[in-house]
């Protein structure tokens, strides 16, 4: 059905309009917005460049009726974190049928990892090495979001960080640029498709840039780097996303170069669209632009024209745009030429998604069935859950467990709905979600007994567990005294054979604004689980958790340790499968797990100096601690499978290669031990002699492979100049002929190496 935009328009426009919006050449496109924009006035321009809020899921600054107002008079471009189609429609029509163009709305949601199906947080995704798995769960989330209404979506944050006190690490890839942009590729492929179908939404690359870094590992907080390092180490997912084709990029909190990135031109105009090429729009991030004034930046319309000349086309929140914009034009100080390019873009956006065509694209039942039915949906979550989780120790071969007997579910974190999903699951149905208890239940019906004791409290300080239980995800605080809860646990603990201890943090514990100081379990759950121990039976420790965490003690006393991250909706019948035996654990870690918090920021890909340590001992004057070693507790890559792979044959084809040449390595990899299995086989390089200092090694390359007990495999990985290029102090992208080492290993610590040169 094609919908009557309420504006006569021209005639070569009308017939773009009609024709269809998705496959038209470019001059049919520009031929429709130059007619519509010569219908606009000034005000209606800028209207178009400002995102208020709903204040239905995160509360805001605009209430529901003062946006009704704002859409009726032209002044809204968007809304966001609206839920449900119904109700976006409302809005929708409220826009076509009483504003005086009928421009729609675009309507965009946080859908980081999931709508109302959950996968596992993007932490916890990027730990499978799976684009294929990540990006069919960003295409699930794009039709589940899409039924609602949603055409936008506020992801993939594609921030490297290598701080995990850094809450929202839990929103992002890890710590490595190569894999964090190949993630960012699937995700962006996942969400948009070609965005010619109403199942198919805009991605948002965020958070532009660098806001990984924030200094101290605290939210909204300061980046300073020099700009060698951004290119190296920061920007390369961005630049994926971008070359990928995303539609929409979001400016971040901090500033560069002592600039806000929601004022940076440099950033948001030459490196983005200048450098890169991209030509989709910009949105800030929440108030955004109102902030660069506690940033120091001026009063409100000085940021409001730094934000719009720098780059920014969406104001997000702030009322920036709209409240300062039109007198600024007036007054000379903002060129009404930069508002129509601002104004330009959006309109863009809106006709490549098809919204002039259909405004209610998004918000029509479905005559087709969608491409994965509901229950598919769930299957998958289950399924993404199981590749996410990263067994950390397994002592003995405890795990898998039997289908026998009876197992003890121990802790806060086990029979809570709330907390299974995690961090930005924010238009999830929290009755939904399945707990560990619920998921052993379902899986093992009457082959094993399970019994229940919540143990402890999240912690032991009640207002600390209020502050890291926010937005209604709380655990349901139990009022008994810690020596009831913990008789309890150890009488159920008793009556059992095994003991799965599910501690660790809440969802928000980790996220937006949950920066941590301490890495550790909780006190009380601790002690829980030294009790736990004492009672001579096994035990595994699952654990909950939206960042690396400091787990010494736990690595040292506990024979069995899998990391369930925060795997979803699903997350219950994943972990039945893993600890049972059905699924095969098979995730490594894509951020390094420190021994303390003294050792952050750690990461594999770090420089050497000019007095590194060689040995794993204390040497005077090397770059070392007096109390510790320079050692992670476990390192990038890392993660351990319920069978055991050898690496075996590891050959280059060449010593030596010009730049137009390949080398490719090989290496066996056999599966030796009792259980079919995945392996991330993983390809690191060094560059030897720089003209800049060059990192140790390098991500370049990896493989999942599955094997069969005893299958053997020859895997190649084909070595070219680009993956030796780097920026040099220009900041040109460059290879240098020099020595190589060249490693493969089972993660960034257990590697084999060979030695090539480029000419």
């Amino acid at each position: 059905m094609k919908i009557q935009i309420k504006t006569i328009f021209s005639s070569i426009a009308l017939s773009a309009l009609l024709v269809g919006c998705n496959s038209k050449p470019t001059s049919e496109m520009d031929a429709f917005i130059d007619d519509l924009m010569g219908k606009m006035t000034l005000e209606e321009k800028i209207g178009q460049l400002n995102l208020p809020v709903t204040g239905e899921i995160v509360t805001g600054q605009a209430k529901s009726s003062d946006v009704a107002q704002q859409i009726s008079e032209g002044k809204v471009g968007g809304l966001f974190n609206l839920k449900g189609a119904d109700r976006i429609r409302e809005m929708q029509e409220l826009a076509v049928n009483n504003s005086r163009l009928g421009i729609p709305l675009l309507f965009g949601m946080d859908v980081i990892h999931g709508y109302e199906t959950v996968f596992p947080i993007p932490l916890a995704l990027s730990c499978s090495w799976n684009m294929e798995t990540i990006e069919k769960t960003a295409r699930m989330a794009a039709i589940e979001a899409s039924e609602g209404g949603i055409c936008w979506t506020f992801s993939p944050m594609v921030d490297i960080s290598r701080d995990p006190r850094w809450g929202r690490v839990a929103e992002g890839s890890g710590e490595d640029p190569y894999l964090g942009g190949e993630i960012a590729r699937a995700m962006v492929r996942g969400y948009q498709g070609d965005l010619t179908r109403n199942d198919e939404i805009l991605a948002c690359v965020k958070h532009f840039a660098l806001y990984g870094a924030s200094e101290a590992g605290r939210d909204y907080n300061t980046v300073d780097m020099s700009r060698i390092r951004m290119y190296n180490e920061y920007f390369e997912p961005y630049k994926a996303a971008v070359e990928e084709g995303a539609g929409s990029v979001m400016a971040s909190f901090n500033e560069i170069d002592g600039i806000p990135a929601t004022g940076n031109k440099w950033l948001l105009t030459e490196v983005l669209r200048n450098q890169w090429g991209f030509d989709g729009f910009v949105v800030t991030d929440y108030t955004g632009i109102y902030e660069m004034i506690a940033h120091g930046m001026g009063d409100m319309a000085e940021v409001s024209k730094l934000a719009l000349e720098a780059g920014v086309d969406m104001d997000m929140v702030s009322d920036g745009f709209v409240g300062t914009l039109a007198q600024s034009v007036a007054e000379g100080k903002v060129s009404e030429a930069t508002i129509d390019q601002a104004c330009r873009r959006m309109l863009e956006a809106k006709y490549k998604l098809g919204l002039f065509e259909n405004p209610y694209k998004y918000c029509e039942e479905r005559k087709e069935a969608p491409a994965y039915s509901l229950q598919e949906r769930k299957d998958f979550a289950r399924k993404a859950a199981t590749e996410s989780f990263v067994l950390l120790k397994n002592e003995g071969n405890l795990l898998p467990l039997k289908k026998q007997g009876s197992v003890a579910v121990i802790g806060p974190l086990g029979n809570t709905k709330a907390n299974m999903p995690g961090t930005w699951s924010v238009a999830t149905i929290m009755d939904s979600a399945v707990t560990v208890v619920e998921g052993l239940q379902r899986v093992l019906g009457d082959q094993v007994t399970v019994r229940y004791a919540k143990g402890s409290n999240l912690m032991s300080d009640a207002a600390y567990e209020q502050r890291a239980t926010m937005f209604g995800r709380e655990l349901g605080r139990d009022n008994r005294s810690d020596e009831a809860l913990l008789n309890e646990a150890l009488q159920v603990a008793r009556q059992s054979d095994v003991i799965i201890a599910t501690l660790g943090e809440a969802s928000e514990m980790s996220g937006e604004c949950s920066s941590r100081t301490e890495l550790n379990i909780p006190d009380v759950q601790r002690r829980l689980l030294e009790k736990l121990l004492a009672t001579g039976k096994p035990v595994v420790l699952v654990l909950f958790a939206g960042r690396p965490m400091t787990l010494t003690w736990e690595a040292e006393h506990v024979p069995a340790i899998l990391n369930a991250w925060f795997g979803g909706t699903e997350t219950g019948l994943a972990l039945a499968d893993v600890l049972f035996g059905d699924a095969n654990p098979s995730g490594k870690l894509t951020m390094t797990f420190p021994k303390n918090v003294g050792q952050i920021p750690i990461y594999y890909a770090h420089k050497n100096t000019g007095r590194p340590l060689i040995g794993p001992w204390f040497e005077k004057f090397k770059s070392n601690y007096i109390d510790i070693d320079n050692e992670p507790l476990y390192p990038f890559g890392y993660g351990l499978s319920y069978t055991n792979f050898s690496y075996d044959n590891f050959t280059l084809d060449k010593a030596e290669m010009g730049v137009n040449d390949v080398i490719n390595a090989q290496v066996t990899i056999t599966n030796t031990g009792k259980y079919d299995g995945a392996e991330i086989v993983q390809l690191y390089i060094r560059d030897m002699v720089g003209s800049v200092t060059r990192p140790v090694k390098e991500l370049k390359g990896f493989q999942k492979i599955f094997l069969k007990a005893g299958e053997s495999r020859t895997v190649n990985f084909e070595i070219n100049a680009d993956m030796l290029k780097f920026y040099n102090s220009d900041l040109d992208f460059v290879c240098e002929p020099g020595d190589f080492e060249v490693m493969i290993g089972a993660n960034s610590r257990d590697v084999e190496s060979l030695p090539f040169v480029l000419k």
